[in-house]
């Protein structure tokens, strides 16, 4: 038999009866700690809810199961997801990482892993030989982001990830963006994925949490797991069963939002009042190609604007739109709308004029009139 379609992987691998009681939907086990046996051992597989529980067991297998894994860990948010993969190196350690990504990140990295004695060096991941030129013989980790946030640029992983392990590296990717839905970074060489599943995973901002899945390196998993055993960040029985129950729509709802992406962006890529649109699912964009070979059912969801009056007409658009809120995230099932600059503060190298869209379920029509109108 065939291996199952992409729908049903996400209901099946986030659903299966209770084993007590049958129910098709899995209890929430508000409990932090569980009931020893009468010679003090726990045959039930849980003692505290730090350590494990019913619920973030099933979320982790899940995620393992979507992105191809053995094992997953699931932490409190996307940056906690992060902070245990970088928690991997050591003292003397060289990270190559992307000049583009989420800026939590480039954060994490300028001051958390410099602090602590990790080299790293930034690159523009477009070109492999800048990529190339950053390696050292210490480089311990290559971390990608693809497409990156804000500006929507493509890392040819198959390439970088042959790289890195030509020199001894672990490939880390940053799949949130794209979810499994429409890219799977193991099918290329990755080691490791990270999710911040605050975004599609959960698909309705209602769940703050991140995620991190492992390849088939099963001493790399067990560390990562106890990490997040030691630092106490794992995440919470509720946030996990939330989580989980959206999974099953994340194909249906992702397809939809992609589909949507691509007709806003060819819509406002003419645009007399656009500047430039950056989204690696309109043939004019400078990683399309590789983005077509990595991609599948869409290029995601996310599109950058520029608007060609600048800083105050980017804020002028934000504010006359109807149909999308302004706020700080993406992937949920409403569209969002942000002037990126301005949250990622005085040292973001983001263009003052550029507006970060996260389209959601509702009609594309819908959202391509109130674009309209927000420009006119």
């Amino acid at each position: 038999m065939r291996e199952p379609r992409l729908n049903t992987r996400c209901v099946r691998a986030a659903h299966s009866p209770d084993a007590a009681t049958g129910a098709v939907a899995q209890p929430i086990y508000l409990t932090t700690t569980f009931e020893r046996d009468p010679d003090g051992a726990y045959s039930r597989g849980y003692r505290y809810s730090r350590e494990g529980s019913p619920n973030r067991v099933a979320l982790e297998s899940c995620m393992a199961a979507l992105e191809g894994g053995i094992g997953a860990a699931a932490f409190a948010s996307g940056l906690a997801a992060n902070m245990s993969v970088f928690e991997l190196l050591r003292n003397a350690d060289h990270v190559v990482a992307p000049l583009e990504a989420y800026y939590g990140t480039l954060k994490q990295l300028r001051e958390h892993a410099r602090e602590r004695g990790i080299a790293v060096d930034f690159a523009d991941f477009s070109d492999p030989s800048a990529i190339k030129a950053a390696f050292t013989a210490r480089t311990r980790l290559v971390w990608i982001e693809t497409p990156t946030n804000p500006l929507l640029s493509i890392t040819d992983l198959a390439l970088v990830s042959a790289m890195a392990h030509e020199a001894g590296a672990l490939v880390v990717c940053d799949n949130t963006f794209a979810t499994p839905v429409c890219q799977n970074p193991f099918d290329f060489g990755v080691d490791v994925i990270v999710h911040s599943g605050t975004k599609y995973l959960g698909g309705h901002s209602d769940v703050l949490s991140g995620l991190v899945v492992v390849r088939e390196d099963a001493a790399l998993l067990e560390r990562l797991q106890s990490w997040q055993r030691l630092c106490g960040a794992g995440l919470g029985p509720f946030d996990c069963w939330l989580l989980r129950r959206s999974i099953a729509t994340l194909g249906i709802r992702v397809r939809a939002q992609c589909h949507s992406a691509l007709l806003i962006a060819e819509f406002l890529r003419t645009h007399p009042a656009v500047e430039r649109v950056y989204y690696p699912g309109l043939a004019q964009h400078p990683g399309h190609a590789v983005a077509a070979a990595q991609m599948h059912g869409g290029f995601g969801a996310v599109l950058s604007v520029c608007i060609a009056q600048g800083r105050e007409a980017a804020f002028e658009t934000v504010r006359r739109t109807r149909f999308f809120t302004p706020a700080t995230s993406l992937g949920g099932v409403e569209s969002l709308i942000e002037h990126r600059a301005s949250i990622e503060g005085p040292g973001s190298k983001t263009p003052q004029n550029l507006l970060r869209l996260s389209i959601g379920i509702e009609d594309s029509e819908d959202l391509i009139d109130d674009l309209a109108q927000a420009l006119a």
